[in-house]
C-alpha cells in the first residue's frame, strides 16, 4: 500500500489559490471574518452538506435571533 497525500492537497487547494484574493481582507478584522466564512463552508462540505443551503439557514436564524441550537444543525438542513 503507497501512502497517497492527494485528498488532503485538494482540500487545501482552494486555500492556495485564493492566497492574492485574501489580500483584500486587509485588516485583522477583515482576515477573521474571511476565516469565519471560509470555515463555515468547508464544515458543510465536510459534513456532505450544499453550503449555499447550510449558510442560508445559517443567517435566516441569526435574522430571526433564533436559539444557537437550532441554528447549527446535526442533520442537513432541510430545503
Amino acid at each position: 500500500m503507497t501512502l497517497d497525500n492527494n485528498p488532503l492537497e485538494n482540500k487545501v487547494r482552494p486555500f492556495a489559490l485564493g492566497r492574492k484574493n485574501w489580500l483584500f481582507a486587509n485588516t485583522p478584522a477583515g482576515a477573521h471574518a474571511l476565516a469565519t466564512w471560509f470555515s463555515l463552508v468547508e464544515t458543510a462540505k465536510a459534513n456532505g452538506w450544499k453550503p449555499d443551503r447550510y449558510l442560508n439557514h445559517l443567517l435566516t436564524g441569526l435574522q430571526n435571533n433564533a436559539p444557537a441550537d437550532s441554528i447549527l444543525p446535526t442533520i442537513p438542513p432541510a430545503d
